[in-house]
């Protein structure tokens, strides 16, 4: 700083406080008591300062990614809500199928590769699930 900004913020800091600002500080000071005398206010500096590190450390190759993961992840959950949106409606609008009526909705491709992909995935979970050690 500059000896004409020092002397700036010197005249700043002595001059007296407006009765708003006083009163905004000490319901602030009374708000945030109970977070300083059980000593939880160190948390969240500790938070601030996790998140300080993080945007340090992130370059635009990391914020890409997180980028592109976020997205992807909105997209799955997209296609996911709407094709359960679709599932419920047709099943409320249709009548319960009986079992022989089951199988035969097997003969439609989209239902076959919709079964082949659950049944994908459950293995995948049940592998890393026998993987993980009791």
């Amino acid at each position: 700083m500059s000896t004409t900004e020092l002397d700036m913020h010197h005249e700043s800091a002595s001059r007296p406080l407006d009765e708003a600002t006083r009163k905004g500080i000490a319901d602030l000071l009374e708000k945030a008591s109970p977070l300083l005398q059980g000593r939880r206010f160190h948390n969240i500096v500790d938070l601030l300062s996790l998140a300080s590190d993080a945007v340090d450390m992130a370059d635009d190759a990391m914020i890409q990614k997180l980028m592109k993961a976020y997205e992807e992840s909105i997209g799955a959950a997209w296609t996911l809500g709407n094709a359960a949106r679709f599932a419920a409606n047709e099943a409320s609008r249709k009548p319960t199928p009986s079992l022989l009526g089951l199988l035969r909705s097997a003969g439609d491709e989209d239902v076959r590769r919709g079964l082949h992909f659950a049944l994908l995935f459950l293995a995948v979970l049940g592998r890393q699930t026998h993987d993980e050690p009791a």
